[in-house]
């Protein structure tokens, strides 16, 4: 069980709390300047520690092709660009979907994701990011909740990879495995999975 968290020079804030939670893994997403720069190596007998680049779209293709001979786990956060980082395969995930900021249907959410978003995301092996930070960082939970329901229905239906993961940036906002689990099944989730080392390496 790997957690997906986006540090602040809190590195080992991080692993501290990650160690008392229970998570056999942490994987640190930096802008890609700061990925290059953080070459330190964190002592911890029990997690072990990935480093993946949090992404932008004016940058993601820079990315995708250095540094040589290092795969790069790239993640992207959803944007008005999700179809055409998908359709590229220039991301290995894509999270937040849910932070849409359009209006919610008279019938249906706004959640930022769609049939066509998912079945090209089955086709090009994307996985799809659930975010606890999401939820906790919203004024409108019940929006956000709603919203999350009917992505992972729709990603259910069509079979999409997906991961559950807290993304964030205060070590305190990390749940432990079995809370963060237990969350993502009452939403719909009927094997909630967390980011395995075989997505990373």
């Amino acid at each position: 069980m790997i957690d997906i968290v986006i540090p602040k020079n809190n590195e080992e804030d991080f692993v501290a709390i990650a160690e008392k939670l229970g998570y056999k893994g942490l994987c640190f997403l930096y802008n890609y300047n700061d990925y290059l720069n953080k070459q330190k190596n964190f002592e911890t007998k029990k997690i072990k520690i990935y480093r993946g680049v949090l992404a932008e779209n004016k940058n993601i293709n820079k990315i995708k092709s250095k540094p040589k001979n290092e795969k790069v786990f790239v993640v992207v956060r959803s944007s008005s660009d999700d179809r055409k980082i998908i359709e590229g395969s220039k991301a290995h995930m894509i999270f937040s979907f849910e932070d849409n900021i359009k209006r919610d249907f008279i019938h249906q959410r706004a959640s930022g994701l769609n049939h066509i978003l998912c079945k090209l995301a089955n086709e090009n092996d994307i996985i799809m990011g659930f975010s606890l930070s999401s939820i906790l960082n919203t004024e409108n939970k019940h929006v956000i909740l709603g919203r999350i329901v009917q992505n992972i229905k729709m990603c259910r239906k069509f079979k999409v990879k997906t991961a559950i993961a807290s993304f964030a940036n205060n070590p305190y906002e990390m749940k432990s495995t079995h809370d963060l689990s237990s969350l993502f099944y009452i939403l719909g989730f009927k094997n909630p999975l967390f980011l395995r080392e075989q997505d990373i390496e």
